[in-house]
């Protein structure tokens, strides 16, 4: 097991009470049944760790564009882990047995009705990734100490729906990361206390 492995798994043990964002604020059927989802926090195990990211293709259905963990739906019969190591192999070529699992992180609900399991693992550097052509437009890696460091992280208002709504963003090198992705990293980083 790797130290950044370590680092994190006594971090989150930690810090586990820690207030988080529970999910996106939006008017709606409090009744209707969330759609389980997970995705993978991968984090490079290096001097200077990163969080790889994809940018979703334009004609995806939901959150199209967006910059976003590689994941998706859970299957029937499937755990949070077992989804978000599928979903990050079919986007991004990225072999289950390179990942280190640490854990799934709490929920967090999002405004298209998904409950989405963040799962954090550690990967080695330098893995030649392969973006899925019909899902992923891109891919990138992005310094986690940036990204999970607080001032980078601003609050934001917009109109949406006739009301206004509050989200993160992060923006790094020409990347915009909004909305449930970056409420994720928000999450993460009052888990973690990073650094």
């Amino acid at each position: 097991m790797s130290a950044l492995a370590d680092r994190f798994r006594l971090s989150l043990d930690q810090h586990q009470s820690r207030p988080l964002l529970d999910g996106d604020d939006f008017d709606g059927n409090a009744d209707q049944p969330a759609i389980p989802a997970a995705v993978l926090v991968a984090i490079t195990d290096r001097a200077s760790p990163g969080m790889i990211l994809t940018v979703r293709r334009e004609h995806m259905r939901t959150h199209a564009g967006q910059v976003a963990f590689p994941g998706g739906t859970i299957d029937d019969g499937e755990g949070a882990i077992a989804a978000a190591l599928r979903e990050a192999n079919e986007e991004l070529g990225l072999d289950p047995a390179n990942v280190t699992i640490i854990g799934a992180l709490d929920p967090y609900r999002t405004i298209t009705w998904f409950e989405v399991t963040p799962v954090l693992g550690i990967i080695p550097p330098g893995l030649a990734l392969e973006p899925h052509e019909h899902e992923v437009a891109d891919w990138f890696e992005a310094p986690l100490d940036f990204v999970l460091n607080p001032s980078n992280q601003h609050r934001r208002t917009a109109l949406f729906r006739g009301r206004d709504r509050h989200y993160y963003e992060i923006n790094w090198n020409g990347r915009k990361i909004w909305g449930a992705t970056a409420a994720m990293i928000v999450n993460l980083s009052l888990r973690l206390q990073w650094p």
